[in-house]
């Protein structure tokens, strides 16, 4: 058995947040896969199912992204889980739009998220990270993921999604390696024709600065 867990804000002013896109991946997860209808349980909501052969369990914490890491702490202690049996999914702003990676253990890299995570259970779970770029307007972080995918990127964003969500058994039969290698020739990245200007001081600023807000 697996955890998955998309992290994000709850509610509806968030739902189409780059922040969010965690939320985003472990919908696209249930509807594919025919998991249970969500369930208010352990501070988040849970939904149950397979993939193939292997149980999985999805989960969005409701705690606002700061807060992420008490309700997962709660739902490995329900089920007597240790933390490489989780994958937790989530937004990049140092990947490119459109890119993933997929790790297990490292730091937080500044991700709100992942540090509160981190508190609670350690650094030895999976990370499934999903690039949203930095903005091309030169905008503050927190604005940047705190703010809707615009219609360019869902042009990409829903690709990525079905083809993630396709490949998820990929994961589970063939390694992280060869996951990540298909997901990036069935969903490549768009072109980035915009990377001479984003690649400016302020944006290296912004970089080391991060989200600090939910």
């Amino acid at each position: 058995m697996r955890i998955v867990a998309g992290l994000g804000n709850p509610g509806d002013r968030y739902a189409l947040h780059r922040h969010n896109v965690g939320f985003m991946l472990v919908d696209q997860l249930a509807a594919d896969y025919g998991f249970s209808p969500w369930k208010a349980k352990h501070g988040g909501l849970l939904a149950e199912g397979r993939i193939d052969a292997e149980k999985i369990i999805l989960f969005k914490p409701q705690s606002y992204m700061n807060k992420s890491g008490l309700p997962v702490e709660t739902l490995l202690h329900f089920y007597r889980m240790s933390a490489d049996d989780l994958i937790v999914v989530h937004d990049e702003i140092d990947l490119a739009a459109g890119k993933i990676r997929v790790k297990i253990d490292g730091g937080h890299g500044g991700h709100n998220g992942l540090r509160d995570i981190d508190r609670h259970i350690g650094t030895a779970y999976w990370r499934l990270r999903i690039g949203v770029g930095r903005s091309r307007f030169k905008a503050e972080v927190d604005q940047h993921v705190l703010s809707d995918f615009d219609k360019n990127d869902r042009t990409w964003l829903d690709p990525l999604l079905s083809v993630l969500s396709d490949l998820w058994p990929c994961w589970q039969t063939k390694g992280h390696e060869a996951f990540m290698t298909a997901v990036s020739q069935k969903a490549p990245p768009p072109e980035d024709k915009d990377k001479e200007t984003i690649a400016t001081s302020d944006d290296s600023k912004l970089g080391k600065e991060k989200t600090n807000g939910l």
